[in-house]
């Protein structure tokens, strides 16, 4: 079963330019995750948003890319996931600029 959360935006502290650092701003995130379902196994998708946007206001990343392995990390230990592929865009930075993550775990 594949999961896509597509253009969750909010505002957060990210970055690491001085006024990043004070003032929040937009990014957009994008996820594809792949599990496997059986009846009674499924992923609360609202428990993935709320992952992610509580991780993000909460550690006030500097970087994307630490920002995309912190959130990967966290839901691939909170579900039972085998693939995962995540952007994260600033779009009022660099509105032709993503940064993506993907990863895949054989074991699951």
């Amino acid at each position: 079963m594949r999961i896509y959360l597509e253009n969750f935006s909010f505002d957060t502290i990210i970055g690491i330019l001085p006024e990043e650092r004070e003032t929040p701003q937009k990014v957009i995130v994008n996820l594809i995750a792949d599990y496997n379902y059986s009846s009674g196994h499924f992923i609360d998708y609202v428990e993935i948003r709320d992952i992610i946007r509580e991780l993000m206001d909460r550690e006030k990343f500097g970087l994307l890319e630490d920002a995309i392995e912190e959130i990967i990390c966290r839901i691939y230990t909170r579900f039972n996931i085998h693939y995962m592929k995540v952007k994260i865009a600033k779009p009022d930075i660099l509105e032709d600029v993503v940064v993506s993550l993907e990863k895949e775990w054989r074991d699951v």
